[in-house]
């Protein structure tokens, strides 16, 4: 089984209304969230093979915060087409991950990635997916089980395996 992380990146700053939208910056919420979720991932058994991030300030950012959980050699493809990509535009990029790639990781935005997670979660604890379907905030990350190859991917082919946001791991955040 493959595994496919789906990260929100975490909040991010209003604080200069002039600053346009792809250079906004991790609120200082959005930086404690990040430290929650570092915390998190590094006691999981996950260790992506490639991450797939935005160029978004707020997604580079993002990563930055988690990348200490994961072995500094991880790779990470920044790519501009992530930024505003949708759910489809993803799955697509999905497809494309090289077969040696067991477990990959996606950090990107609103609508799109919650979109994603919601129509590729097909089984899995009915729980979650409420959970899931209800609300994907910032900083949420849904963990989904692949059969067969990335090429193979498609709606309502994976298992929901975790769905975690901040707010859950660190009752102090209000994310």
């Amino acid at each position: 089984m493959r595994r496919l992380l789906l990260l929100r990146h975490a909040k991010s700053s209003w604080a200069t209304p002039a600053l346009a939208d792809h250079d906004r910056p991790l609120a200082p919420r959005g930086i404690r969230a990040v430290g929650t979720l570092r915390r998190h991932v590094a006691g999981q058994p996950i260790v992506p093979d490639v991450v797939l991030c935005s160029t978004a300030r707020r997604t580079v950012e993002t990563w930055e915060g988690i990348a200490p959980a994961f072995p500094p050699d991880t790779r990470v493809d920044y790519a501009e087409d992530l930024y505003g990509a949708t759910s489809a535009q993803l799955l697509r990029r999905l497809r494309q991950v090289a077969p040696p790639a067991e477990c990959v990781l996606v950090i990107g935005h609103n609508p799109g990635i919650a979109d994603l997670a919601n129509r590729l979660a097909g089984s899995g604890d009915l729980q979650l997916r409420r959970r899931l379907g209800a609300k994907f905030p910032t900083g949420a990350l849904a963990t989904l089980l692949v059969a067969g190859r990335w090429t193979d991917l498609g709606w309502g082919t994976a298992e929901l395996a975790d769905y975690v946001v901040p707010r859950q791991l660190d009752p102090t955040d209000t994310t």
